[in-house]
């Protein structure tokens, strides 16, 4: 219990120390006009309200990541939480604040855009592809998901609950983002929190004995360790309980309504450290309900125990019949909010590339048509393999942002440091992770993780010594 009591101050008070410290290393100007003011169309750049702008974030950025993947990272014992503690604070929660401040700078740009300016043309264009297909294969999953899962409570064809989710996503996508994410998300995303604060409650007046971080269970405690080597393999598992590409596309629906440049730390900052808190609650809850990490081990093992069932039975029993409608609330309603603001966020993603206005509903149906014939045509095909891609491709997308963002810092001539250490850790845990598991080339593991680190440390070298201010791109920089 000291332990997790301990991680939570540690997130709390990294929210004020080195957000601050953040905060001053971008050096916010309250003074500058925004997007949500400059370039206000009624659609998506509109003003809204700090509270709404900071439920939103949090439920776009967290939907079932910070549940899920926290669950999954309970398996590997209490070494889960330095990766939430120290991976929110001095990676999670700068990748989000510079990608938000950085979209706000420039005009409410996407995230290839914005990568693309201090990355290069080459990058850009690999990003605009990379993400989009990211964001759809996002939407498809959280389709399905959803859809099965309300089979199962309600006996309704899933093939008909599949329209009835795709006609929803159509109509999120387009409508101005006030008129539904802005009057129904901060509910949804309260709810969340609900449900995590009652967890919290029942870890600590309830009887639940959650494993120490102490000397003797700092070591990898899941039942297979040889198979499942803590890294890279937690830090792929535990996205968005610590770092998330996803959360750089997110981040710019939500630059494009904030009034004011001091409100990002709240906003982008507070987020990503409240849905660190979230994931460790759930990673301590996983591990403390089922008697140990190694009974959570034998839990999950069991056909039919997934995360999704985890999460019902473990709000049943803690939290009553309120526990029920928050577990329902977890696994249907939070990947359908992460679905329709990845579609949101895709189309978005493509107007800003082909430079398309979207003030229009004709302009707008123009985007998102072909990307809903698209989506539909990829539910028929079988996920399972293609799925196992998307841990590692979604923080490869962290590692690319993470490196436009220390380009950046290094051209307003300030100390890099603090960016260019977790774009370096995360450059190891990406190639390390594609080079040794099976989705990747199945290398011997000493040999990966060695090539992992001297990838890391080649990219480093070349960004600290490179001569100018600008060479470390890949491809022509944009002007």
């Amino acid at each position: 219990m000291i332990s997790f009591i301990v991680s939570i101050v540690v997130l709390v008070g990294g929210y004020f120390v080195y957000g601050n410290y953040i905060e001053k290393k971008f050096g916010v100007d309250t003074n500058r006009p925004t997007p949500a003011i400059s370039k206000q169309d009624g659609v998506d750049f509109v003003p809204l309200a700090l509270g709404k702008i900071f439920l939103i974030q949090f439920l776009n950025i967290a939907g079932l990541g910070p549940i899920f993947g926290a669950i999954a990272g309970g398996l590997w014992g209490p070494v889960a939480f330095l990766w939430i503690v120290f991976g929110s604070i001095f990676a999670g929660a700068v990748h989000d604040y510079f990608s938000g401040m950085l979209s706000i700078r420039h005009n409410g740009d996407s995230i290839p855009e914005i990568v693309g300016k201090y990355l290069g043309t080459g990058v850009k264009y690999f990003m605009r592809v990379f993400s989009v297909v990211l964001l759809i294969l996002v939407g498809v999953v959280f389709v399905k998901g959803p859809a099965t899962i309300l089979y199962e409570l309600t006996g309704v064809s899933v093939s008909v609950l599949v329209i009835i989710i795709f006609v929803y996503y159509l109509l999120a996508t387009m409508i101005p983002i006030d008129k539904l994410i802005g009057k129904v998300y901060p509910l949804f995303g309260l709810s969340l929190l609900v449900m995590a604060v009652g967890l919290f409650f029942a870890l600590l007046f309830q009887d639940y004995a959650i494993p120490e971080l102490s000397l003797q269970n700092l070591k990898n405690m899941h039942s297979n360790p040889e198979i499942y080597p803590v890294f890279p393999l937690l830090f792929i598992t535990i996205a968005c309980g610590a770092i998330s590409g996803f959360h750089s596309t997110q981040s710019p629906l939500m630059a494009r309504c904030i009034s004011n440049e001091s409100q990002g730390k709240k906003v982008f900052f507070g987020a990503m450290i409240t849905e660190g808190i979230v994931a460790l609650i759930w990673a301590a809850m996983a591990m403390a309900f089922f008697g140990g990490v190694e009974k959570l081990g034998e839990t999950m093992a069991q056909e039919g125990h997934n995360a999704a069932w985890v999460v019902n039975i473990i709000c049943n029993t803690t939290l009553g019949k309120i526990g029920g409608v928050l577990a329902v609330f977890g696994v249907v309603a939070a990947p359908i909010t992460s679905g329709d603001t990845a579609f949101r966020s895709a189309r978005l993603t493509i107007a800003d590339a082909c430079n398309f206005n979207q003030s229009s509903i004709f302009k707008r149906l123009m985007v998102t048509v072909p990307i809903f014939l698209v989506a539909i045509g990829l539910t028929q095909i079988d996920f399972a393999i293609i799925w196992r891609y998307f841990g590692w491709s979604n923080q490869m997308l962290a590692t690319v942002v993470l490196w436009a963002i220390a380009v950046y810092v290094k051209q307003q001539n300030k100390s890099t440091w603090f960016i260019l250490i977790p774009a370096a850790f995360m450059t190891a845990v990406v190639t390390t992770y594609i080079l040794v598991t099976p989705e990747g080339l199945q290398l011997d593991y000493k040999l990966s993780y060695t090539l992992g680190i001297i990838v890391a440390l080649g990219l480093s070298f070349w960004f600290l010594f490179s001569k100018g201010k600008n060479e470390f791109v890949l491809g022509k920089r944009e002007q």
